[in-house]
């Protein structure tokens, strides 16, 4: 047992870790809103907002009409007035109706107002496949706001950074898109679906502070050292990378971004400056995917130093199959294939 465990800090999976988040910045912050569809008496479809009605009140956690545009319209305007709201879209692949309002509205209220707003809001948003969810479950948007300057892209991998990214998310003036893969809620994934299920008990990023901590926007994480290859990667693909570099035996360094925008692009030009060599890992379709910017960036910055091609293992250009699910997700076949690519190269 692990110190922290032994002091009695408790284990959470990525749902109560979300969960503890968003109460501990509710009782610090009374002016912080929960709102969206079921988030209050039912505590949403995942349970993420399970307990906040009852402690807080209806009127600061709240059912939605389901309406997507409706909802981060509405979060804007309290945001302006002085709240800090943290609206939920149930799934990811729900969010579109609501790009308008986040692109036109929420990113540029600062900039078209000259300071006199912000817009401290919060969009809480499960994204991701994995779960046999189909086209309309599983979708990995991340890429369409990447895009968009005066938005932050926030996705966690372990319940501790997902608690503490959430709440520096939830204290940042600006807004932020904070998207949860929803395949590890319950535990890590391996990428080997015809394997038992595992929770997060016995991992250690599992042990998370009851109180208030914080996990700085716009830092990497480096999930293992190594010599041979760097690989970048977030969310799901985090856990599913990290087993198949044990399985094969590959001396890989792993960065976790954790951080879309802003990038840590100083750890990972350092990482791949040592190595070498850089793969990018992740569920999003493959064109105009946040790979393809990461790529760019590397090719400008380490140039001189790469000794191969940089790979790239992503979902494919179609929609998300149901049925063929385990062929577009990106798995230990697809990375290994890869990793003997590059390190071959």
């Amino acid at each position: 047992m692990s110190d922290a465990a032994q002091a009695g800090t408790p284990r959470m999976n990525m749902i109560q870790a979300i969960n503890s988040a968003m109460d501990v910045m509710m009782e610090r912050d009374p002016n912080m809103v929960v709102m969206g569809e079921d988030v209050g008496y039912f505590g949403g479809v995942f349970r993420a907002t399970a307990g906040l009605q009852a402690k807080y009140g209806k009127t600061r956690a709240f059912d939605t009409p389901i309406t997507e545009i409706g909802i981060i319209g509405v979060a804007i305007g309290m945001g302006a007035y002085g709240l800090r709201p943290v609206p939920e879209i149930q799934f990811a692949d729900y969010i579109y109706p609501a790009l308008d309002q986040l692109v036109s509205e929420a990113a540029r209220l600062r900039y078209r107002s000259n300071g006199d707003f912000t817009s401290p809001i919060t969009v809480r948003s499960p994204y991701g496949g994995g779960i046999f969810g189909g086209q309309t479950h599983s979708q990995s948007p991340e890429g369409i706001f990447t895009h968009v300057s005066g938005i932050k892209t926030v996705i966690p991998s372990t319940p501790y950074d997902a608690k503490g990214l959430l709440i520096a998310a939830i204290e940042d003036n600006d807004p932020v898109l904070f998207l949860e893969p929803k395949r590890i809620y319950n535990g890590p994934f391996d990428g080997h679906y015809d394997r038992p299920a595992r929770n997060w008990t016995a991992h250690p990023a599992s042990e998370v502070p009851a109180g208030h901590y914080r996990v700085e926007l716009g830092k990497a994480a480096t999930v293992r050292e190594g010599e041979a290859v760097t690989i970048l990667c977030y969310g799901t693909m985090v856990h599913v990378v990290a087993s198949t570099v044990e399985e094969m035996g590959v001396d890989a360094e792993i960065i976790d971004l954790r951080t879309l925008v802003p990038l840590d692009i100083d750890a990972i030009e350092a990482s791949v400056k040592k190595t070498g060599r850089c793969m990018i890992v992740h569920e999003a379709t493959r064109t105009s995917g946040f790979g393809a910017e990461l790529a760019a960036l590397v090719q400008e910055r380490c140039f001189y130093h790469l000794e191969a091609p940089i790979e790239r293992v992503t979902g494919f250009d179609t929609p998300y199959p149901h049925s063929l699910e385990w062929a577009y997700f990106p798995g230990p076949v697809r990375i290994g294939e890869a990793l003997k690519k590059i390190l071959k190269d």
